[in-house]
């Protein structure tokens, strides 16, 4: 709200009423030390005192308010500090000090509230909020937040008995941000915003959009908080800059920290705990990257994180925001990249948190048109708004920044992209062009990459897109949205269709296998089998596969090395990595007694050794987004439902040949690249692996036979649901063309 009034043009009794009945857009005007004449007159808030002291001099109370006040000459007023100290009595003995707030200047500068106005703040976090300063040798929190439609808004916590009327803030012009400096507080202090809406009078108790620390549900005060982390990953941090992660390996374990694992009386571990369990279990897997599922406070755990309402405060479900910096830095330290989940897309209903959060649809839309999923009994972020653009970039470097973060996933980006996403017609309004393009998402989400790209090289921007948006992974001055890899949802929707079918009957749906190949160079695409896809009755990924518990597990193994032998990076939820038999619930801890059964073993040891294959062997990495890291062999085989391809690099050649069957087929007749010496480096059906142990002896031969396009051939004997990898032995001093 704009206000241009000074203090000439309020008289004392309007500034008391103000005051008293929790109306005063700026209590500064009045409260302080304010030259009165040739005297001064200091006036101090103090609603619950009952005698209030400054220096020697008593303070008299104004009429039945909470203002009192004192007269002193030029010569007593020189006497006291510029940050004088204020003393008062309450309903005991106890004596109460606290530096007078109402005696410091306004902190947040011109530049700030301009640059904040723009949408361009990208530091807004360090200046909104809850920051602990020393202003002029005196120490204490500043407190800002932006609520344009308030006409009052005030600092409620710990430290004032939650009384709205002790700490009202001061607006900052025209720019919708109140400021306030209370002296004497400390990291641990709680607090809320109490603010009143201009328009209805409501008055509404809100938690800091910006607070970095929050209570544990189904508390959910903001919490002042001092980060003492000492980072120890300098190194990891100056690779990163120069991370090439086109040609590089990358396999993400997706993990749900509330269910990775608990302690033995089913309660959270720390992140603190978790940490060393889990970069021990990742590293020794092999995997590249860990995923986070949203870390973001959260009130309901059945969410998952997707239901975000502290958007800078790490859940403290596990800790504070410390224990949080810890487990990143000691994934750092062993080499193992973290990835957040993030959600940018929509935000819960709560009233305590962002909804209408001055009392007016501030960070939403006003339409439930565009402000709405009623799906997802959730909000949509005004993206044409400046400030909400700024909230949520600023907010996507906070992490990247301030937690040492890797990358981002951003969920639901097609719910973002279309105005019609998920409504029946008739409930959603065109853009200014008659279209379904959410024309102020598609900017925003490219001014968030490139911001990203910019100021933190190295990093991952992933979009959980699930159209055929085009252009996602490209830049924007090419009319892309700028991000750095995408999910191949039509990957994982076609193979998972095809995984599901009895063998019998697979051959009717070979091109749900062969069909990716059409467009998978079309963006940089990572190939998910994610926590989407073991929820609401889907069943685990072992458990939906057909056939007997043998079968399941060998379908499991032809899916894994799928997945890993396809061009494309990598990602996994916990638990897929041994075959875990229910499907995910995010009340109880992964089922860790799996690996000691021999079938369950056998998937987990041939997860690591994908990873492994996957990190030494350049074809299967070095041209993930490039064609000439692939060709097809034999893509037409659909009656016996078996598939060939080569990935090729620089420097190495594999041949991989699938069989989707339980039959295995001996003596199978397969086209190959190069004359010579074949070794068999990975075998699914390896009896290492629970399989039956049908292969090739480690090695073959080709004979001088045309076959297949390719000028050389061999027998290969193919397991059962199996798949079997051949690498080219090339004579010394040969390099593949």
């Amino acid at each position: 709200m704009a206000n241009t009034e000074t203090a000439e043009h309020i008289s004392d009794f309007e500034h008391l009423q103000r005051l008293q009945t929790g109306l005063h857009h700026d209590p500064f005007l009045f409260l302080g030390c304010h030259p009165a004449g040739d005297s001064w007159i200091i006036r101090s808030w103090l609603p619950m005192a009952e005698q209030v002291w400054v220096g020697d001099h008593a303070l008299t109370r104004l009429g039945d308010t909470g203002c009192f006040a004192v007269t002193l000459t030029d010569q007593q007023r020189q006497a006291l500090p510029q940050h004088y100290e204020v003393r008062w009595q309450e309903g005991d003995d106890e004596i109460h000090t606290m530096v007078s707030p109402w005696t410091f200047w306004p902190q947040l500068g011109e530049l700030d509230l301009h640059l904040f106005a723009e949408g361009r703040h990208w530091n807004i976090h360090q200046h909104l909020g809850a920051q602990l300063k020393t202003l002029n040798g005196v120490e204490g929190v500043l407190f800002a937040v932006w609520a344009p439609s308030a006409t009052r808004v005030s600092v409620v916590g710990s430290f004032n008995n939650w009384n709205g009327l002790r700490h009202p803030m001061r607006a900052l012009g025209g720019s919708g941000v109140w400021e306030l400096f209370i002296p004497g507080l400390h990291a641990g202090d709680l607090y809320k915003f109490e603010i009143r809406n201009e328009h209805t009078g409501d008055l509404l108790l809100k938690t800091d959009p910006y607070a970095r620390y929050m209570e544990k549900r189904p508390d959910n005060s903001s919490v002042v908080f001092d980060s003492q982390h000492q980072w120890s990953d300098a190194e990891w941090m100056r690779e990163r800059d120069y991370f090439e992660w086109q040609h590089r390996p990358i396999s993400i374990y997706e993990v749900h920290l509330g269910s990775w694992r608990r302690d033995e009386l089913g309660n959270f571990l720390s992140y603190r705990a978790i940490a060393h369990e889990l970069v021990n279990y990742v590293k020794w897997m092999g995997f590249t990257h860990i995923e986070l599922l949203p870390l973001s406070e959260h009130p309901l755990d059945q969410s998952w994180g997707y239901q975000t309402s502290g958007y800078f405060a790490p859940t403290s479900r596990f800790g504070n925001p410390d224990d949080l910096r810890y487990l990143v830095d000691l994934m750092h330290q062993h080499d193992i990249g973290v990835l957040l989940d993030w959600v940018p897309a929509h935000f819960p209903k709560d009233d305590f948190a962002l909804a209408r959060f001055d009392g007016t649809a501030l960070y939403e839309h006003e339409d439930p048109r565009k402000g709405e999923h009623r799906e997802w009994g959730t909000l949509i972020f005004n993206y044409s708004r400046n400030e909400v653009r700024n909230f949520l970039i600023a907010n996507a470097l906070y992490w990247l920044k301030e937690f040492h973060i890797d990358g981002l996933r951003v969920d639901a980006v097609a719910a973002m992209l279309y105005l019609d996403y998920d409504r029946e017609d008739g409930d959603w309004e065109p853009n200014a062009h008659g279209g379904r393009e959410n024309l102020e998402a598609i900017e925003f989400l490219r001014v968030l990459n490139h911001e990203v790209h910019t100021q933190c090289p190295g990093a991952l921007m992933m979009a959980e897109e699930s159209t055929s948006w085009p252009l996602v992974t490209r830049p924007p001055d090419m009319g892309g949205l700028g991000f750095t890899l995408k999910w191949n949802m039509g990957w994982m929707n076609d193979t998972l269709g095809y995984f599901k079918q009895d063998p019998l009957y697979r051959s009717f749906h070979h091109n749900q296998l062969t069909f990716n190949q059409m467009y998978a160079y079309s963006e940089n695409f990572v190939l998910p089998l994610s926590h989407d896809e073991v929820v609401h009755l889907k069943g685990s990924l072992s458990s939906r596969m057909p056939g007997d518990d043998w079968q399941k597990m060998a379908n499991l193994r032809l899916l894994l090395a799928w997945q890993w032998l396809n061009p494309g990076k990598k990602l996994l939820f916990m638990g897929g990595e041994m075959g875990q038999w229910t499907e995910w619930d995010e009340s109880v801890s992964l089922d860790w007694d799996l690996p000691n059964y021999d079938n369950h073993r056998g998937v987990q040891l041939l997860t690591r050794d994908l990873n492994r294959l996957y990190q030494t062997v350049s074809a299967l990495h070095q041209y993930d987004f490039d064609q000439a890291g692939f060709d097809w062999i034999s893509c037409d085989d659909h009656e016996n439902s078996v598939l060939a391809f080569t990935r090729q690099s620089d420097d190495c050649d594999l041949v991989c040949v699938f069989n989707f069957t339980p039959v295995p087929r001996n003596d199978y007749p397969v086209g190959l690249p190069h004359s010579g010496d074949y070794e068999e480096i990975l075998n699914t059906d390896s009896v290492l692996y629970g399989g039956s142990n049908v292969g090739n002896e480690g090695q073959l031969r080709s004979r001088n036979e045309p076959l297949m396009g390719q000028p050389n051939s061999a027998l290969v004997n193919i397991p059962p649901l199996g798949v079997v990898v051949l690498r080219h032995l090339k004579p010394e001093g040969t390099t593949h063309s």
